[in-house]
């Protein structure tokens, strides 16, 4: 099936809430688990926001014109909405320095892209690709899970679940053009089992560094309920292994686990945010 014989134009929104107010220190319902992850992801998304928008556009002067033409609006999109996330995840940041945490992430990312400066853009390409399927992963599992931020100012769940459905839509983009560039499956699954141990590791190592920080890490409450919130029936980890795993897959691609979940949430929360581009 091709996926993206019509594909949507993306629309950029600007987020309309104020993320200079100070935030609570366990902010995600009064959970310190939750908090500091949550909290490491978002100090992660910054550098790898803006390793994504690098990624696409040396990838697109590699594509034949007409191809280029076809890929345009998209990526003028994919880059608007990933330059949106890295500046609001920026103000995010700054109020967690507040809290006295320190973001150890950045560094370790920025000593990885350095040693792979050089590397050819289409292998740039296949990595974005990957961490997109990851951010795809968990934005679909909030979107369905949205109690998780129960307890949580509106403002920050407004954040979560925005950056979450914008997740889903552009999902596909550095997918697709990575096939439109002949992209060998043997490497995007390369680079998708690669970037799954460094995610993985640098999620957890600045999550416990976050709970750390934070006094948290060695306190028992901390702990209670993370089991079933990772690993329960429903969890994070064990729901998104099969879409996880579905990734290696010949004929996979991202479409095939669309959900209207995403497209649901943006038009009952226009409000919320303003169109800066796109076709709302």
């Amino acid at each position: 099936m091709d996926y993206t014989a019509s594909p949507a134009a993306l629309t950029v929104r600007r987020l309309l809430i104020d993320l200079e107010a100070p935030i609570d220190r366990h902010w995600c319902g009064n959970d310190a688990f939750r908090t500091a992850l949550f909290n490491a992801l978002s100090m992660g998304f910054p550098p790898g926001e803006q390793m994504f928008i690098d990624s696409v556009r040396a990838a697109m002067p590699l594509l034949p014109e007409e191809k280029q033409a076809e890929f345009k609006t998209r990526v003028a999109g994919f880059i608007g909405q990933e330059a949106t996330h890295r500046r609001i995840h920026g103000l995010f940041n700054a109020q967690l320095e507040r809290h006295g945490l320190v973001n150890a992430w950045i560094p370790r990312a920025q000593r990885r892209l350095k040693r792979m400066e050089g590397f050819a853009p289409k292998h740039m390409l296949a990595l974005t690709a990957a961490y997109e399927h990851f951010t795809a992963l968990l934005a679909q599992w909030l979107l369905q899970h949205q109690d998780v931020f129960d307890g949580c100012e509106d403002r920050l769940t407004t954040l979560w679940l925005w950056h979450s459905a914008e997740e889903v839509e552009h999902k596909a983009v550095a997918f697709d053009l990575y096939q439109a560039l002949s992209g060998k499956r043997v490497w995007r699954s390369f680079w998708f089992l690669s970037a799954t141990l460094v995610f993985a590791t640098d999620t957890l190592h600045q999550t416990l560094y976050n709970l750390k920080r934070d006094g948290t890490l060695w306190k028992r409450q901390t702990w209670t309920g993370t089991g079933s919130f990772l690993f329960g029936s429903d969890g994070v980890l064990r729901h998104s292994f099969g879409p996880w795993r579905a990734y290696l897959g010949k004929h996979f691609h991202p479409a095939q686990e669309n959900s209207p979940l995403a497209e649901r949430w943006l038009l009952a929360n226009a409000g919320s945010f303003s169109v800066v581009q796109g076709r709302d």
